[in-house]
């Protein structure tokens, strides 16, 4: 087990390394900041002048060799228009994303496990195809749109919840229920294949033979060896909620990192969307390096050998 933690950190250590490689070379390829940080009517020499305070007339790979040597101490440089350190503003972004990428977690099994456990019981009746059409509906709705029928029906029509902000609970419903809706088709679908294949195993039988009551049955039994596949599909899902979490945050007006990734994108503000990107891959990669391990727990057959 050691040796695979040690084999999974290498590996987080160069994925991050990658990532950041890739951002960096993309954001200096496609754009020049100092066109949008002086006015049009500059001169030339004040263009090289900037270009040299700003350090992109160096070559791209000694830029990205002094990026990487501070970012590993934790520096990221300044924001070029907020004129404060970029680790800084993109710390204190990171929490309302997180707890709505975590709301949305939470609401996608609230819905996909019964709905799940419920289809799988009830294979081929009313009930299954009535859930198998929910999800496939869902699967297909696009999450801006779902975020703006919401905004017009509780917020403008019924004047239930707010349309935008952050701060209360009131807040987080809409948002979250649109992350939750784009990931919970999927895991509902994989509930429902896996207690399907599951209960028809034989210690399923064995256990039913021995009087086992049939909430025991598919609780324990069923469910517990269903969950390996849907617990290693939201790992890798999770870093889908949050590039979902940019559309949400921007439909709903909500002030987190992905809003702030979005707007430094449009300003070519390089030091804070190197510093987004660096630490949204790093959740990222250590939430599926959790996933890897828990799924390994649960089931003693796929755990690594030491």
């Amino acid at each position: 087990m050691r040796r695979y933690i040690a084999r999974q950190l290498v590996q987080l250590v160069v994925v991050i390394i990658g990532i950041s490689i890739l951002a960096f070379v993309i954001l200096h390829v496609l754009g020049d900041p100092v066109l949008l940080l002086l006015p049009q009517n500059a001169g030339k020499e004040e263009f090289e002048r900037y270009r040299k305070l700003l350090g992109l007339d160096q070559p791209i790979w000694f830029q990205y060799w002094k990026f990487a040597s501070h970012a590993i101490q934790g520096d990221f440089g300044k924001s070029w228009y907020a004129d404060t350190p970029a680790f800084g503003l993109v710390l204190e972004r990171m929490p309302p994303t997180i707890y709505l990428t975590l709301a949305g977690f939470f609401v996608a099994l609230l819905i996909a496990l019964p709905l799940g456990i419920l289809s799988a019981l009830k294979q081929h009746s009313f009930v299954d195809n009535l859930c198998t059409g929910v999800a496939v509906a869902g699967q297909a709705m696009p999450i801006f749109w779902l975020g703006i029928m919401l905004i017009i029906i509780f917020a403008v029509r019924l004047r239930a919840l707010p349309a935008s902000g952050y701060g209360t609970w009131q807040h987080f419903v809409m948002p979250a229920f649109c992350l939750g809706a784009a990931l919970a088709p999927i895991t509902m679908r994989l509930v429902r294949s896996g207690v399907i294949e599951v209960m028809n195993m034989e210690y399923i039988k064995t256990a039913r033979a021995k009087g086992v009551d049939e909430r025991m049955v598919v609780v324990k039994h069923a469910f517990r060896n269903a969950c390996i596949p849907v617990i290693t599909v939201l790992g890798l899902q999770f870093g889908q909620l949050l590039g979902g979490a940019i559309i949400t945050e921007t439909v709903f007006a909500w002030p987190g990192v992905a809003t702030l990734t979005v707007e430094s994108i449009r300003n070519q503000d390089f030091p804070v969307v190197q510093c987004a990107v660096v630490l949204l891959a790093l959740i990222i990669v250590t939430a599926n390096v959790i996933v890897d391990l828990v799924v390994g727990l649960i089931d003693p057959r796929i755990r690594v050998s030491t």
